[in-house]
Formats: C-alpha cells, sequence, structure tokens
C-alpha cells in the first residue's frame, strides 16, 4: 500500500466506513475504526474476539506461540497471565526494580554529560537504558551476549512485523517452505536459544545450590519467579523451558524495544514542541528547587509531565493496530466476524480522529488537564494499552520506565536540535513492524542544568 499500515487503513475507513472487512488472499481481516464499534469488540465480544492472529513471523520467533503476548486464548495463556499480573508486573513488584532504574538513570545522565554540549544520537540511547532495566529485572544482570540479543530483538521483530505471502495463503504449505522470512527468523530463534539455554541454567544451578544449601533467597529475578513456578505442584498446564524463553522474549521485546520507542518519539515531541518542554521544565524545576535528584516517589507531584506522556501516547501508541482474531463466529454491530478472520482495531485511528479530538494532529498536553480520560481501557477512543481480557499487563512497568527517567532529564538538561536545526526540519517519517518506530534516529543537544543544591 506504500504507507504503514496504520495510516493506509484509516484512509480506507474514512472512504468505506468505520468497519471494513478486507479479502487478502484466503483471511478475511476485518478493520476497526469507531470508538463505539471498538467497545463492542472488546466487551461484549471480548472472549469471542480473544485469540490472537497467527502468522509465521510470530510461531517462529515466539516459539510456537507458547509466549502470553501472541499465544491464543487458552490455559496456558490464563494461567501465565495470572502468574504475570501477579508476581512479576503487580504494583508491587514494579516498585521493587526502582533500585535498577535509580541505577540505570544515573548512568543515563553521566553518559548525556559526557557528550559536552555535543550533538549526540538519543535514540540508540535510550534503547540501552530501557534494555538494561529490562535485563536486570528479567535476568538479574547484564547478560555477556545483551548487544547481540538486542540486534536479534530489532532485526527479528521488524521481520515477525513484515510481509509474509504465506501468511496469507495459509493453504499452501508450500509457501512456508519457501518463505526466506521464515528461514531468517529460524536462524536467530537458534541463536535465541543458544543465549537463552545458557541463562536458564545458570539460574537453574544457582537456584539448585541456594536450595541444597537452604540459602534464603534475598530478592528475585523474573527467571527465578518463572523456574519457581515451573517446580510448582499446583499448576494446571505444565510450564517447559520454552514457555519461560518465550515469556522473557516477550518482557525483553516490550520492555526494551516498545519502552524504548515510545520514549524516543517523546523526546521527538518535545523538541518539536519547545513551548511543552519550557512548561514540564519549569514544574519539575519548581517541585524539585534545591534537590540533587528525583525520586520515584515524587512522580506523583509532577501533574504536567504526565499529560505529556498521555499525549505523547495519543498520537503515538507503540503498538498501532491492537490484533485480536475470532475464536468463535460472532456479530458485531449487525455484521457476522466469522470464526478465524483476523479483526484489526486501529489504536492509532482512534487517537486522531476530530470526532473525539479537538485539533487531533496538534501536540497539546492540556487537552487531558480537566479530562477524566485515561488509557486504562476504558475509554475506547484512547487505548494505547489495549482493552479487555488481553489489556496490556506490562502497563506499570513501562511506565515506571518512562516517568521516572524523563523527569530526571527534563531536570538535569536543557535540550535542542543540533545546529541550524528547528522544530520544523524533524522528519516523523515511521518505521512500520510490531511496534512503529522513528524511520530516522533523533540526534539532540543536550546542556546541563545545575541546580542549586540545599544544605
Amino acid at each position: 500500500m506504500g504507507v504503514p499500515p496504520h495510516r493506509a487503513l484509516s484512509k480506507l475507513s474514512k472512504q468505506y466506513g468505520p468497519i471494513i472487512h478486507l479479502k487478502l488472499g484466503e483471511v478475511s481481516s476485518i478493520v476497526i475504526s469507531s470508538r463505539e464499534i471498538a467497545k463492542k469488540v472488546l466487551t461484549v465480544n471480548d472472549l469471542a474476539i480473544a485469540d490472537r492472529p497467527e502468522s509465521i513471523g510470530m510461531e517462529t520467533l515466539w516459539y510456537d506461540y507458547k509466549d502470553l503476548a501472541f499465544s491464543p486464548y487458552n490455559e496456558h495463556w490464563k494461567q501465565m497471565r495470572k502468574i504475570c499480573i501477579m508476581e512479576i508486573l503487580s504494583n508491587k513488584n514494579v516498585r521493587s526494580y526502582g533500585h535498577i532504574r535509580h541505577d540505570e538513570i544515573s548512568k543515563l545522565v553521566r553518559s548525556i554529560r559526557s557528550h559536552g554540549g555535543e550533538p549526540f544520537n538519543v535514540t540508540d540511547m535510550l534503547l540501552s537504558y530501557t534494555s538494561s532495566v529490562t535485563a536486570r529485572a528479567a535476568f538479574g544482570g547484564i547478560l555477556k551476549e545483551q548487544d547481540t540479543l538486542i540486534n536479534f530483538m530489532k532485526i527479528g521483530v521488524a521481520l515477525a512485523g513484515g510481509f509474509e505471502l504465506a501468511d496469507l495463503y495459509p493453504s499452501l504449505k508450500f509457501l512456508q517452505i519457501f518463505s526466506w522470512n521464515k528461514y531468517q527468523l529460524l536462524k536467530m530463534r537458534r541463536k535465541l536459544d543458544s543465549i537463552l539455554d545458557v541463562m536458564l541454567n545458570e539460574h537453574k544451578h544457582k537456584l539448585a545450590r541456594e536450595k541444597r544449601d537452604n540459602e534464603e533467597l534475598v530478592s528475585e529475578n523474573i527467571v527465578d519467579v518463572l523456574l519457581r513456578k515451573q517446580q510448582s505442584e499446583d499448576l494446571d498446564v505444565a510450564i517447559t523451558d520454552d514457555n519461560i524463553k518465550a515469556i522473557i522474549f516477550d518482557m525483553f521485546t516490550a520492555g526494551s524495544e516498545t519502552s524504548s520507542t515510545t520514549f524516543n518519539w517523546l523526546m521527538t515531541e518535545l523538541m518539536r514542541n519547545p513551548q511543552v518542554t519550557a512548561k514540564a521544565q519549569a514544574e519539575i524545576r519548581e517541585a524539585f528547587k534545591g534537590k540533587k535528584t528525583i525520586e520515584e516517589s515524587d512522580i506523583q507531584k509532577l501533574k504536567y509531565l504526565k499529560l505529556v506522556i498521555k499525549e505523547n501516547l495519543r498520537v503515538h501508541p507503540a503498538v498501532t493496530i491492537l490484533p485480536r482474531a475470532c475464536r468463535e463466529e460472532c456479530e458485531v454491530d449487525g455484521y457476522t466476524i466469522p470464526y478465524k478472520a483476523k479483526v484489526a482495531v486501529n489504536i492509532w485511528a482512534l487517537g486522531r480522529d476530530p470526532q473525539y479530538w479537538e485539533e487531533p494532529e496538534t501536540f497539546k498536553p492540556e487537552r487531558f488537564e480537566n479530562s477524566s480520560l485515561d488509557f486504562l481501557g476504558n475509554n475506547y477512543e484512547y487505548i494505547p494499552f489495549g482493552a479487555g481480557s488481553r489489556f496490556c499487563p506490562g502497563m506499570n512497568f513501562g511506565l515506571a520506565n518512562i516517568e521516572v527517567p524523563l523527569a530526571q532529564l527534563l531536570y538535569h538538561f536543557d535540550w535542542k536540535l543540533p545546529h541550524g536545526m528547528n522544530s520544523d526540519d524533524l522528519d516523523m517519517s515511521e518505521m512500520p513492524g510490531v511496534s512503529v518506530q522513528r524511520k530516522n534516529k533523533l540526534y539532540v543537544i543536550a546542556t546541563p542544568y545545575n541546580p542549586p543544591i540545599e544544605g
């Protein structure tokens, strides 16, 4: 279609209406672009349309759908979601990773200072930060092969989210045999296995040693939790090593790539809208006047900063299209949706629809000032984390990895574009994939701001 899918589908919806049936090869795809119909899909028909679409990319890279994000709605998915919500991604667990964020934010600030007012690539720096936080929360430390893992993730996610002819003709099995994407993804999967198998075995030996020596486990990382649950006797479905590896790849992809993509768009919008940056900085510097740094518990004071993040999620949701698939035939808005049909809720189009938003193309955090709209899946014109049974369980983890570092970066530095550039020169082109990234990396200049310290 020549343009990113969310934009192409939005254009089609403006021409043909808020619910469209596209026949792509052998596959029926239903595109939803209205708040009212999205609500019917994600409430009344939530369980009927609770599967994920099948694709060669997701099947190959995510261990035959043994993960959480792309798994079909079944007993395995329900069990793993419960474990993730209760023991990995709860508010308590997210808070327990606070010391990790503190360490990595300090490194980020030092790294930015080291550039001495010269232009630098903030895109890669943000990915390094989110990857380090996620790795330490997941594995208990930085992997030796972390750079390799990040590279696999970037290439693999791009391949998995790309066009695949075999996905459009699932009955023609020979297309899978000759799929170049599948060949590349299988190579990725084998390399990924070699890294994750070593990591899993190290954790198993550590846990066995602690159990043998009756050592008390001081703190658990995500792999520890999953290995402990693997040995539990009250499981409805056995947890295999492939399940654990798939879940870890979920976490690493969402916690690193998706979070850094959101953060990168946020920094881009701040560069495009210096008046927003100035207002956010004024709030932060007034609230923490005389302090050396900002603690996580202080973030609730920053009302405008939270509005900036909400507005960024409206115009740049990390996942622009919410993918579902029908587990059974159902009816939506008077139309019969067939079994196995793909259902795509265009989150990006909903967030920019002038029916619901005044000046939707303008980045204006103030629109949320006296609004009850939130991103918890109850307002269907604004669902950056999804809604219904498959609402994103990692929302709190993702937000924590953005709110605090953003406040620190705006507190400690004044920001501008490289010499000779102004906000109109910023290229806002997108690169489609599982999450929609900026096509070009963002280069900025950060000038240290040294607030007077009390005491």
